[in-house]
Order: structure tokens, then sequence, then C-alpha cells
């Protein structure tokens, strides 16, 4: 079957663009907070009563802070592949944002391959496949696999 369409399997929250994929927060006009997923009701910094944000694309690196593996499938929307297979996920601390953004690791990396302090960038990847639409989400690769 022929891939006709790659979409986004999380719409608004990453830019689909093999070349340059960036996730996309929101910033608060008043304290100048970050958040991912976008979030513009109202500031969540309890030092703020901020009411105004902008969409702002979120560094693409950062520093895991955490780590485990998914020994057990996540519950929907997630689609899971039959069989199950475990897999990494990563806390990643962005350091200009200064926030820490959970997602899972590449393809083929597993919690052996990595460390707490390691750098990782924002990749895409399939996440299933139906028809002929090919639904893309991102998730952390370990920069010196990143070939950067």
């Amino acid at each position: 079957m022929a891939i006709r369409n790659r979409v986004a399997a999380r719409e608004g929250w990453y830019l689909l663009d093999a070349e340059r994929p960036r996730l996309l927060g929101t910033q608060c006009g008043d304290c100048g907070s970050y958040y991912f997923p976008k979030h513009d009701t109202y500031c969540r910094n309890p030092a703020c009563d901020g009411e105004t944000f902008d969409e702002v694309e979120l560094s693409h690196r950062g520093r895991i802070w955490s780590y485990t593996n998914a020994a057990y499938p996540p519950p929907p929307p997630f689609v899971a592949a039959e069989p199950y297979e475990a897999f990494a996920i990563a806390a990643v601390e962005l350091e200009r944002e200064r926030i820490v953004i959970l997602g899972q690791l590449a393809n083929g990396v597993g919690v052996d391959d990595v460390r707490i302090g390691d750098e990782v960038e924002v990749t895409l990847e399939p996440l299933y496949v139906e028809d002929d639409t090919e639904f893309v989400v991102w998730k952390w690769k370990p920069v010196t696999q990143a070939g950067s």
C-alpha cells in the first residue's frame, strides 16, 4: 500500500516538517512562562494573573531528566501495535524554556541506550498507518544518533 497522506497524529502539537521538527507551545505574555501542550486560558504560574499567550516554537533539543519503559499499552487514543512491544519514555528538560516534556524515545532506542543528562532532540516517526494515511508523532532521539 502506498502512503499518500502524512498527517500529524496530534494536530497543532508540533510542526510536521521532517527537516525542522519543532514542538509548539505557548508563552504567557505577562510572566514569560512556557507551556506544552499549548495552554491559553490562564497562566498556571501562581505568581501571575496573565491571560494573553503567544504560540511559540519550543527548543528542539533538551536533556533527559528521567526515563522509563512502557511495559504495558497506554490507553486510547494511543494506537498500540499488535502484538504490543514495550517502548522507552523520557522526561526531557528544555534548557531555554525550563519545562519538562514527557515523550516517547525514537524507535530502536531503549532504556539501556540513554542516561540522565543525555542530550536529545525532536524527531518525527510514524505512529500507525490507516488506509493510505500515515499518522506521525514526535519523539526524542539521542543527539549522537541524530547525526548532529
